[in-house]
C-alpha cells in the first residue's frame, strides 16, 4: 500500500477513523495474517434474509392482493422485525466496533481489532483481543493521535501508521518485526527528545515522495525520505 495521494478533511473523525480502519486489513493481510469473514457473513446473512422476505412481501402481494396474504404479510412482518432486531443485536453487542478478525500464520494467534473515536477528541483509540491456540487471552489497548500519520494535507502516511501498530501489539510485531524495531527506535528517540517520533514535516516529506510502504519492504525506502525531507535536498522515489 503506498501513501495515499487522496485527501481528506482533517477536522472530519469520521473521516480519519473511515481511511485509517480500511488501512489496517490491507497491512495485517500484507505480512501474513488470514482474516476471518465470520462476522461479516453473519451480518450480511441477517441483512439479505431481510431483504428477501420484504421482495417475496412485496410481490405475494402485488399477486394475490392484500386480502388473501394478510395473515402471510403479518407473520412476515413480524419475521422481519425478528431480523431486523437480531441485526442490531449483532452489530452493537457482537461485532462491537471489530474492524478485523485474523489469525497470524507465525504463532496461530488469533486477534480481533475494535476502534472507536470520542467527540471532538482527534484520538483514535484501538482494542486489541488475542486469543492464543491454547486458549489464553489477553487485550491490548491504546490511544494515539491521528497527527501521527496524516499529514497536513490530509494524505494518510502508512509507514508511522503500521510502525505504531506493530509496536503496540506483540502479535503484530513478531509478524513484522522491522516495523515494530522501528517502533522501539522512534519511541526511545522521540522520549529522549520530548516529540513525536514523525514531525509533521516528515509526514509531508513521505506523502510527497509516495513511497511504498507494504509490511517492511520499504523500510530503507522510507528512512531515506525522512532523511531527504529533514535536509532539503532531492528526494528518491521508491
Amino acid at each position: 500500500m503506498a501513501t495515499s495521494q487522496e485527501k481528506i478533511t482533517v477536522y472530519n473523525l469520521a473521516d480519519l477513523k473511515n481511511t485509517t480502519d480500511d488501512a489496517i486489513p490491507n497491512y495485517l493481510n500484507s505480512i501474513g495474517f488470514t482474516p476471518s469473514h465470520r462476522l461479516t457473513d453473519v451480518r450480511l446473512a441477517l441483512g439479505y434474509s431481510a431483504l428477501t422476505l420484504a421482495a417475496a412481501c412485496l410481490a405475494w402481494d402485488y399477486k394475490f392482493g392484500f386480502d388473501a396474504t394478510k395473515y402471510l404479510t403479518a407473520a412476515a412482518v413480524a419475521v422481519y422485525t425478528l431480523l431486523n432486531g437480531a441485526l442490531t443485536l449483532w452489530v452493537v453487542y457482537v461485532e462491537r466496533g471489530t474492524v478485523y478478525v485474523g489469525s497470524s500464520k507465525k504463532g496461530g494467534e488469533t486477534v480481533r481489532i475494535s476502534t472507536e473515536t470520542k467527540k471532538n477528541v482527534p484520538e483514535y483509540f484501538v482494542t486489541v483481543e488475542i486469543t492464543r491456540p491454547d486458549g489464553g487471552r489477553e487485550e491490548v489497548k491504546f490511544a494515539r493521535a491521528f497527527t501521527e500519520w496524516f499529514d497536513g494535507a490530509g494524505r494518510f502516511v502508512a509507514a508511522p501508521f503500521q510502525a505504531m501498530l506493530a509496536g503496540s501489539v506483540p502479535v503484530i510485531g513478531r509478524a513484522d518485526p522491522k516495523r515494530a524495531a522501528a517502533a522501539k527506535a522512534e519511541g526511545n528517540e522521540g522520549a529522549g527528545a520530548g516529540a513525536a517520533a514523525y514531525t509533521p514535516e516528515m509526514l509531508d516529506a513521505l506523502a510527497k515522495a509516495n513511497v511504498s510502504v507494504v509490511g517492511s519492504a520499504a523500510e530503507e525506502a522510507t528512512g531515506a525520505e525522512a532523511a531527504a525531507g529533514k535536509k532539503g535536498g532531492k528526494r528518491r522515489k521508491a
